[in-house]
């Protein structure tokens, strides 16, 4: 963890996903002249920035050796009582905002002491809150589509000019947070800590670090992240949406397998997971500019989500 970024990206399961991103925009390049154009990138990028972002979250679980079931679910929580606060309630938009990602974080809180007051599974877990939040939401909601939003909450949809491009601002946060993360993990005491938590958190323990503790954190910060997903997507879409984030926790989950992190935890990178979420945008956008039907995509997507797998697990059984 020690050692340069290039190194990292050669040395790890990186590689091969970014192998793989490149050859797949060859290959729809080659067939769409609309691929390899700025505006088809933008879009692209906009595309996957709130599943990417919900994918860091979901990357620093799994890093864990957990995985959440949940997160879709919290960010559509988180973005229905932002907006509902903001739009419905009078509540200063910045007071909803913060009242959003306070609500998705404590989510995550409650994942996190589950898991290790109570011993209780990740997958169990985070399956139970998925059913739980869906019905608040709905509940909350009830079951309306939330409109007329206050500026703030729609800022990160509005675009800015980079060359002849329209770039939105929610697609530089995501970026940052990538950045963010990347540097959290591969740069801090912290990161080696998680690290260290999903290879063994029982050697961990003995080096003194409190594990409960690093856990119930990585959960409690990745629900703050779905929150700021919550505002990417409410940013993007201009309303807050009840039935948004349905598939989104399986999506993210594809975006951190396909970027080489392992499902057993300790081996990953957050970029890898970038790369991932641009892999799965890249197929389903150049499989639509080429006029294959969107149910091939979704097969497309899960036969590579099997091969990623598979990969991870035959490098692990070559380790041993």
């Amino acid at each position: 963890m020690e050692a340069t970024l290039p190194r990292r990206l050669i040395s790890t399961p990186v590689a091969g996903p970014l192998a793989a991103l490149v050859l797949a925009c060859l290959f729809f390049g080659l067939n769409s002249a609309q691929f390899f154009t700025g505006p088809n990138f933008s879009l692209i990028i906009q595309q996957v920035m709130v599943v990417g972002t919900l994918a860091i979250g979901q990357t620093l679980i799994i890093l864990t050796a957990g995985i959440d079931l949940a997160c879709g679910a919290i960010m559509a929580f988180g973005g229905i009582v932002m907006t509902k606060l903001a739009a419905d309630s009078g509540l200063p938009p910045l007071l909803a905002l913060a009242a959003g990602l306070a609500v998705c974080a404590a989510f995550g809180l409650v994942n996190g002491l589950l898991v290790t007051r109570i011993s209780l599974p990740p997958f169990i877990v985070t399956l139970g809150m998925l059913n739980v939040v869906f019905a608040l939401t709905h509940i909350y909601s009830n079951e309306q589509t939330v409109t007329e939003l206050p500026a703030l909450l729609t800022f990160l949809g509005q675009t800015f000019r980079l060359g002849q491009t329209n770039v939105t601002y929610g697609s530089l946060l995501t970026i940052l947070l990538f950045l963010l993360f990347a540097y959290l993990l591969g740069s801090t005491a912290w990161g080696r800590h998680v690290y260290a938590l999903g290879n063994s958190p029982e050697v961990a323990r003995l080096t003194g670090i409190r594990t409960g503790r690093l856990t119930v954190g990585v959960y409690t910060l990745a629900g703050l992240v779905y929150g700021i997903a919550a505002l990417l997507l409410v940013s993007r879409t201009g309303v807050g949406d009840p039935q948004a984030g349905q598939t989104d926790n399986l999506d993210s989950i594809t975006a951190v397998v396909l970027g080489g992190t392992s499902l057993f935890g300790g081996r990953g990178l957050v970029l890898g997971t970038l790369v991932g979420a641009l892999i799965v945008g890249v197929f389903r956008n150049g499989l639509q500019l080429m006029g294959v039907p969107s149910i091939y995509q979704t097969l497309i997507t899960g036969v590579l989500v099997i091969l990623a797998v598979a990969v991870d697990q035959l490098s692990r059984r070559r380790m041993r």
